[in-house]
Formats: C-alpha cells, sequence, structure tokens
C-alpha cells in the first residue's frame, strides 16, 4: 500500500509538471526543476550531472518570476488524499488536486516570500538525503515530496529533517 503511494504521488508529480508547463514555452520546460532529478538505479532520485558546468554559476540562482522555486507534494493521511502546491520565483502558487486539477491559487507577500526562500536556501537541498523515513513511522500520516533547485526529496511524518520543517510551514497549505 505504501508502495502505492509512492507510485501515486509519483505520478502526480508529474502531470503537475506536465499542467504547468502546458501554455508555456521552451524556457517553462527548460527550468523545470525536475530537470536536474534522475533515478538511480535503486529508484532513488538523484541530482542528473549537469551538461555544461559553468565556473560562475551559483549552486542555486534565484528562479525568474516565470520559473519555478519549489514543489511540495503531498500524500496519505487518513482519507489517503493527494494534493499539490507548486510556488513560482514571484511568489504567485497554484494549488492542485488529487487529479491534477487546479484546486485554488495566491500570491505570497513579499515577506512570506523571503521567509520560503530563505527556508529553501537553508534546507541546502543539495546535501539532504533524497529519502528521509528513518523516524517512527505516523500511521495515517503524510508523505512529502520537494523539489528545489533540481534536487528531489522524499519524507514522511515522524522524520521531517528540521530544515525541511522550516520549509514545511513555510509553503502555502496544499488543502484549502
Amino acid at each position: 500500500m505504501r508502495g502505492l503511494r509512492v507510485v501515486g504521488a509519483a505520478l502526480v508529480s508529474a502531470v503537475v509538471l506536465c499542467a504547468c508547463g502546458a501554455g508555456g514555452g521552451s524556457e517553462e520546460a527548460a527550468a523545470s526543476p525536475s530537470a536536474g532529478v534522475s533515478a538511480s538505479a535503486s529508484g532513488a532520485p538523484s541530482p542528473a550531472p549537469s551538461a555544461s558546468p559553468s565556473p560562475s554559476a551559483s549552486p542555486s540562482p534565484s528562479p525568474s518570476p516565470a520559473e519555478s522555486l519549489v514543489r511540495m507534494t503531498r500524500t496519505g493521511g487518513f482519507a489517503g488524499r493527494t494534493s499539490s502546491v507548486l510556488v513560482k520565483g514571484d511568489g504567485s502558487w497554484t494549488r492542485l488536486d488529487g487529479n491534477a486539477k487546479p484546486a485554488g491559487s495566491g500570491k505570497l507577500t513579499p515577506e512570506e516570500l523571503e521567509r520560503l526562500r530563505s527556508a529553501l536556501k537553508a534546507a541546502d537541498f543539495a546535501h539532504l538525503p533524497r529519502v528521509s523515513k528513518s523516524g517512527t513511522p505516523v500511521y495515517d500520516g503524510f508523505e512529502y515530496t520537494l523539489v528545489h533547485g533540481g534536487f528531489e526529496v522524499v519524507t514522511a511524518d515522524g522524520s521531517v529533517p528540521p530544515a525541511l520543517q522550516d520549509v514545511l510551514s513555510a509553503l502555502p497549505p496544499p488543502e484549502g
């Protein structure tokens, strides 16, 4: 059952990315946060090597207003629901339900956006474990998949690293 939830979350994430890029151009597709993530032989996501690294490029440049800043998919809970939140560089966000249909939108205030950016920077996605589920399992808890800066991390209630707790609390709620 848990494996099914992970597969479901991955499918919803793929649909979210496709739905968000449907109206955009190649710029938005090239800026996709999952563009730098690939699956290893064990199935765990890992960062893909960069085709042309630039010595002057910063490791996590600030995205333009149209680019994705962070995507979070939450699945599970008592009812087994799935929902996602996509926040763009300008602070605008879109909430999607389990069927990848729009379920709300809004815009973070400048203070909220700065809080989210600070939490993302402090979390240091490049050095977080790709899967963090070592804590005590929380039955009927939630599992979270976060994508930022080309890195994808998965965690669950009961084992959320403190740095990711700050990110989760800075995001708009996944359900309205």
